[in-house]
């Protein structure tokens, strides 16, 4: 029952470190879909208004305002102007690819000049990440002053580069988070905690697992970490063989290194420490392991 208590517990550390995990990925999932999004349609919306700015400039304007930035459509924003103005092709196609290129993750978009008066296009390129596939128009041809509104369609699969890189970005730091908390939650198979802890007593003997104590006839010797855990497995099964190989596995285990001798060490500090009282000792079982023998019969408390 000691044993299936220690292993629930130990399993419920290690779910609910399996859930502590599931629950920051989904925190840095839904902070990338929308904090990721609000923050890239901010920045290209001054992009945006960057290219207007400048437009005005090239044509002489360095009083009237670049309109407010509309979104038209999911990937096409609109810039527009509070007076009339020229522009020449030449000039709108290298601000705008000098501008856009300050976004890495915009690559591919076509711009429309449309005339406000009528509605017609009167200009158009398209720009790529492959400089084959580039389709520029009317080049060199001043166009005369109007009312003009630009429009700026970007491919789709931009909005969803952005969310991928913004999550792949996470995942190294989701991965030591993963690590750290499994790594602390990892179940013990043998010795409990604190909350679980018992005290085993053997006639005279007395072994507290908690306090790392074994008092005989009154007399308390302190044992170190490693001389509890083993006393823990031999308390456990008293008059039992215990294997030789899983001492060496549930002890050392977790430290991720198994010396054979040391585990012929610690048995034989064990062993002095019990030798007070003749009627409870640790032999060895040749060919298996070894076996806390007494004539005691166990209590627990």
């Amino acid at each position: 029952m000691r044993v299936g208590r220690n292993l629930f517990s130990g399993k419920g550390r290690y779910l609910g470190g399996l859930i502590l995990l599931l629950v920051i990925f989904a925190v840095c999932l839904a902070y990338n879909m929308t904090v990721g999004d609000d923050f890239g349609l901010a920045r290209k919306e001054v992009l945006l208004r960057k290219i207007g700015h400048e437009l005005l400039l090239q044509s002489g304007d360095r009083t009237s305002r670049v309109l407010p930035v509309k979104k038209i459509a999911a990937t096409e924003y609109q810039i527009s102007f509070e007076n009339e103005l020229t522009f020449q092709p030449d000039s709108l196609m290298n601000i705008t690819r000098r501008v856009l290129a300050k976004d890495p993750l915009t690559r591919d978009y076509v711009v429309n000049v449309v005339n406000r008066g009528n509605g017609s296009v009167i200009y158009g390129f398209a720009m790529s990440g492959n400089e084959q596939d580039n389709i520029v128009t009317c080049s060199g041809r001043v166009q005369p002053r109007a009312r003009y509104m630009i429009n700026i369609k970007f491919k789709p699969v931009e909005t969803n580069t952005a969310r991928n890189t913004y999550l792949l970005g996470s995942l190294p730091f989701l991965a030591l988070v993963g690590f750290i908390v499994f790594r602390s939650a990892k179940p013990r198979k043998v010795l409990p905690d604190r909350q679980h802890a018992s005290i085993f007593t053997f006639g005279p003997v007395l072994f507290d697992a908690q306090e790392r104590r074994l008092t005989i006839n009154e007399n308390t010797t302190d044992l170190t970490k490693t001389e509890t855990r083993l006393m823990l497995i031999f308390a456990m099964s008293p008059n039992e063989t215990i294997e030789r190989s899983r001492l060496q596995k549930e002890i050392w285990e977790d430290e991720g290194v198994i010396v054979g001798r040391s585990l012929d060490m610690f048995i034989s500090k064990l062993r002095k420490k019990l030798e007070v009282d003749p009627n409870i000792n640790i032999v060895v079982v040749r060919g298996k392991g070894y076996k806390l023998e007494t004539s005691y019969q166990e209590g627990v408390a």
